[in-house]
Parts: C-alpha cells; sequence; structure tokens
C-alpha cells in the first residue's frame, strides 16, 4: 500500500513559516496584504475566497477581498485593478477565476502588475518560470507539488515524470520548474486525447494528473512503484452524502494506491499546499517592497 502524502499537513508546517516571516515583516513595519477581486456571486468562488482570507488573516497578513457586481463593466474592473496596483499596502493581487462572460480573463490578468501578480499567470511571470527566473511568480499549485516533492524526499533527478494535462495554470509551469537545473526530471506532456494515453502514464516514474475528469487514471494505467500525484477536484453527485456530493480527484484512488510507493489523496493532497503557496508568494512579494522601499531613500541622497 502506497505512502498518502499529507498535503493538509505539509500547508500547515508551511503556512506557520509564513507566520514567522509575517511577525518579522510586520516588526520591521511592514504588514504584507492581499487582494482578492471577485466579480459576480459564484458560490465556489465566494468558498475560495473566504478561505483565502481566513488563511492570509491566521497568518498575520492584511486581507482584503473586493466583490464588485456580475454586470460590473471591464472599465471598472480595469479601474479597480489599477487602483490595487498604486496600492502601497497590498503587495499581491488575485483576480478569481471564473470571470462573468461579458469579461475576458486574459485582459485583467494582464492588467495586474507582475510584482503584485502572486498567482503567477501574467505573461511576464509565465515567462520568469518558464526560463527558470527566480524573480518571477510561480502558480501556488505547480509550486506547491514541487515543495511536496521536496518534503517527501521524492527524487526527480533523472526521473521520468508524465503530466497528464496541458493548462497554464498547472501542467506547463510544472513542466518547466520539474525540467530545471536541480530537478533534473525528463517530462512527458499529455492531455486527455493523447493517443493511448496509458502508454505514456505506465513508463511514469512520477506521474501528475491535472485534468478534472474524477476516475481518469485506474490502476492498470500505473507502474508499479510509482508515485502519483492527484490534482484533479470534482464535485459528484452523491445522495448518501450529507452535502449531497463528494470530492473526486481524476485517480481511482484505492485501486491505483495499491500498487504506487506514495500518492496524494483528494481531498487532503495538494489542494492545501494552494493555499500555503499562495501566501508565500505574497510574503514574498511584501518583502520585496519592503527591500525596495528601504533602498529608495539612500538612492536620493546619493
Amino acid at each position: 500500500m502506497a505512502r498518502i502524502i499529507d498535503g493538509t499537513a505539509v500547508a500547515r508546517s508551511i503556512r506557520e513559516e509564513v507566520a514567522a516571516q509575517v511577525a518579522q515583516l510586520r516588526a520591521e513595519g511592514t504588514v504584507p496584504g492581499l487582494a482578492v477581486v471577485l466579480v459576480g456571486n459564484d458560490g465556489a468562488s465566494e468558498v475560495y475566497v473566504r478561505g483565502k482570507a481566513r488563511a492570509c488573516e491566521a497568518a498575520g497578513m492584511h486581507s482584503r477581498v473586493l466583490q464588485l457586481p456580475a454586470e460590473t463593466s471591464a472599465d471598472e474592473l480595469l479601474g479597480t485593478i489599477d487602483g490595487l496596483n498604486a496600492d502601497p499596502d497590498i503587495h499581491g493581487i488575485l483576480v478569481q477565476l471564473p470571470l462573468p462572460p461579458h469579461l475576458n480573463s486574459k485582459t485583467f490578468l494582464e492588467r495586474v502588475a507582475p510584482h503584485k501578480d502572486v498567482d503567477g499567470f501574467h505573461p511576464m511571470n509565465v515567462g520568469r518560470a518558464f526560463v527558470g527566473d527566480p524573480n518571477g511568480f510561480v502558480p501556488a499549485t505547480p509550486e506547491g507539488i514541487m515543495e511536496l516533492l521536496r518534503r517527501e524526499r521524492i527524487d526527480t533527478h533523472g526521473r521520468h515524470v508524465v503530466i497528464v494535462g496541458r493548462s497554464l495554470i498547472v501542467s506547463k509551469p510544472l513542466a518547466s520548474l520539474l525540467m530545471a537545473p536541480g530537478p533534473n526530471a525528463t517530462v512527458t506532456l499529455c492531455h486527455r486525447h493523447t493517443v493511448d494515453l496509458a502508454q505514456h502514464t505506465r513508463m511514469a516514474d512520477i506521474l501528475v494528473v491535472a485534468v478534472g475528469k474524477p476516475g481518469l487514471i485506474t490502476a492498470d494505467m500505473v507502474k508499479e512503484g510509482a508515485a502519483v500525484f492527484d490534482v484533479g477536484v470534482t464535485r459528484v453527485e452523491d445522495p448518501t452524502s450529507p452535502r449531497g456530493y463528494v470530492i473526486k480527484g481524476d485517480v481511482d484512488f484505492d485501486a491505483v494506491a495499491a500498487k504506487t510507493s506514495a500518492i496524494t489523496p483528494v481531498p487532503g493532497g495538494v489542494g492545501p499546499m494552494t493555499i500555503a503557496m499562495l501566501l508565500r508568494n505574497t510574503v514574498t512579494a511584501a518583502r520585496r517592497a519592503h527591500e525596495s522601499a528601504r533602498r529608495r531613500p539612500a538612492a536620493a541622497v546619493r
């Protein structure tokens, strides 16, 4: 039976580290601030935003949620983002997706100042992640997977990592991180339309699945002893559940766990890492802003 990777415990440890860093910054006169812009009344988004706000407050950070009406115009949303870009008390900005249909998310994600783009979605940060520039921000989920690999001591050097999924939020940045000097992994990037997907997944020493199709990966698609990271999160109706639904991942957990060396559960695996890494990115942004402000007067004197 596989070792179950407890993402909740690892995330808790990271959030404690973040809280210590926040306390240090506060003592130096800077309170890290994260702003989340939510447009409309999407129930799932509201739940996610509340969770982020609570996590910020628990870490001692300043949290600001701006919930705008669903009919907010493009100019109004751009103006809101511009105001946050100019606000020295805000170090990280998130535009919660999805946006209402009349708003093109690309326009607004690109409007967030790169140094406050703690989600890592701005093209400048995407490019920095691709070339391995540490001055950018990496999206929280792939960075969370990398942190799990490090803390669980799962060796990636020379290993074959197969990623099922092709999103800019998870799969593509994760591939860049894994291939970089240090991790030194060999990466194959697949998706649900790959011909004979199982042929590829069975070659993986480390398998990462981020598609959003419950049960896509079955036991016969996984190599004996592989490590499996399940990023999928899908609500599946279940009348026997008190909530009327259960959360399922992309991996047939019980069957796959029987033949793997390590596996993340859903929920409680990769998911908790996302907010933890988001908080860490925000503290990094605050630290950079703090150091920049300290240097500015000295430059003016010269």
